[in-house]
């Protein structure tokens, strides 16, 4: 006979947290968001080799992760899995890129050679957007530097089209340049005091190596929670499935990648555990790796035993999923994070080995995310919520009078990622399990995160817990009625305006 669950499943929406005492010390500055993302032997008093500064995930998606959302998502203290729906080399390209930026010091993407003319200048400054080009000896980002040009050296509509660059640039002996290895805040002073806007950086034998520009240097003071290695560069998470695994893992942990996630629309299965036994075969602690998904105890408990270094949680949440319309397979996300976050302690009190837990949908307000921690979730996984910003790599369209920007799941035929819902069969999708839509434009992403985190912190004092284990030790919740839903929202008021409903 069927196993039935006697209670019904709930989503984030049924439930509120009840206000507990905040002490004097409880205020926003003393609250911290640090979380672990891998597991940990808590008992012996270890550490989580791996943390987050905030604890929000992108969502493994060709519409969310790619590398320009890894560096924006890291400069704020949180991570992305770079989707792995795509050539094992350009998923490899992408993660080397992350793990080559360094906050600050930016490789240079327009070179161009010194007798190479005006008019093929202003052909590559059109093309890249860039004001700023170096000039090296064989037009080469990593190239002997031979100078500077920028757009103030010269005017196309008043200079022969035809006119050499070496004519117009600033030369290599007229520069101010500085060795590799110097610090940021060194490469600041050096621009302040010979008053320039951009600093190369050239190796001992004079090849360019970065370019520093004064605007970049107070960017980086507005990020105090990146996110860096041991070697100050930034963390990059990529998407695996488990068809290519051996394949795939070897090329980017070459390329830098800190941690892996296989990603599958359900985790109960014999190819997650294949996948996790063979790579930690090979590489043994070496390489992180998380599963998923579940929704239940009996899914993280195996897990669990098959060596998963973090688990997500959620099947049909998503904003974008149909799963649960197509095959009538899922939970309500809030039920589903409850019952494996009591089976994530039970294990860790069992083993004394904490593995950390990820809320993967459901959230379509930013106070879920802290309903999610609050229920046990470590951190959150968001795909619609990150695909919203400029840093997504979605095209960004006006429709109907507004801005848009495109966003798919990864079950839709555009994405066509049949690893994620094989089992062992056709190696096609034989049905979509997610959508092609359109998400409403939100602008940059430090400046939607910093709301976000900002209403999260807010959230937590008033529940007197100044850091996420101990919100999730005094979290006081309660289910609410639908009628407790509407007296939630503004009522029997005609609202000036709604953007304060905006998330």
């Amino acid at each position: 006979m069927a196993h039935y669950f006697e209670e019904p499943s709930h989503t984030f929406g049924e439930y509120l947290l009840v206000p507990g005492y905040s002490s004097a010390d409880c205020i926003p500055g003393n609250v911290s968001l640090q979380t672990p993302l891998v597991k940990f032997n808590k008992k012996s008093g270890e550490k989580s080799p791996l943390y987050l500064n905030i604890p929000m995930v992108s969502a493994i998606m060709q519409s969310v992760s790619d590398d320009n959302m890894a560096v924006a998502l890291a400069r704020e203290g949180g991570l992305s899995f770079i989707f792995g729906s795509q050539t094992i080399e350009r998923q490899a390209e992408m993660v080397a890129k992350v793990k080559s930026y360094k906050a600050g010091f930016v490789k240079s993407d327009s070179n161009i050679r010194p007798e190479q003319s005006l008019k093929e200048l202003e052909e590559l400054t059109k093309r890249t957007g860039h004001s700023t080009v170096a000039v090296t000896e064989d037009g080469t980002s990593n190239g002997k530097l031979a100078g500077i040009i920028t757009d103030r050296d010269y005017r196309i509509n008043y200079c022969p089209p035809d006119a050499k660059v070496l004519d117009y640039m600033t030369p290599f002996k007229d520069m101010i340049t500085a060795e590799e290895g110097i610090s940021l805040s060194d490469a600041n002073d050096l621009i302040w005091k010979h008053k320039i806007n951009q600093l190369p950086v050239i190796d001992k034998k004079g090849n360019l190596q970065y370019l520093v520009f004064r605007k970049d240097y107070s960017s980086h003071e507005q990020h105090p929670l990146e996110l860096l290695d041991k070697k100050h560069r930034y963390l990059v998470g990529a998407g695996i499935n488990t068809r290519d695994y051996m394949e795939r893992v070897p090329d980017l942990i070459k390329a830098g990648a800190d941690v892996f996630c296989l990603d599958s629309s359900e985790g109960f299965s014999e190819w997650q555990k294949r996948a996790l036994r063979d790579l930690h075969k090979k590489y043994g602690d070496k390489i992180k790796i998380g599963a998923g998904n579940v929704v239940d105890a009996e899914g993280f408990n195996f897990l669990a035993e098959a060596g998963a270094d973090f688990i997500k949680v959620g099947i049909g949440g998503g904003s974008i999923c149909i799963t649960r319309e197509q095959k009538g397979i899922g939970r309500g996300q809030a039920t589903a994070i409850i019952e494996v976050a009591k089976a994530r302690d039970e294990w860790y009190r069992r083993t004394g080995e904490y593995i950390p837990v990820c809320s993967d949908g459901g959230i379509v307000h930013d106070y879920h995310i802290t309903l999610a921690l609050a229920m046990g979730a470590d951190f959150v996984m968001l795909g619609r919520y990150f695909a919203r910003f400029d840093e997504s790599p979605t095209s960004k369209l006006m429709v109907n009078g507004n801005y848009v920007k495109e966003y798919w799941g990864e079950g839709s035929n555009r994405a066509r990622n049949w690893q994620r819902y094989d089992l062992g069969g056709t190696r096609e999708l034989a049905f979509e399990e997610g959508v092609d839509s359109y998400v409403p434009y939100a602008g940059r992403l430090h400046d939607g995160v910093g709301i976000t985190t900002s209403k999260i912190i807010h959230t937590m004092c008033n529940c007197g817990a100044l850091s996420i284990p101990e919100l999730q030790e005094k979290a006081k919740l309660t289910l609410i009625s639908q009628a407790s839903i509407s007296e939630g929202s503004a009522h029997d008021v005609i609202v000036k305006n709604t953007s304060i409903h905006a998330e």
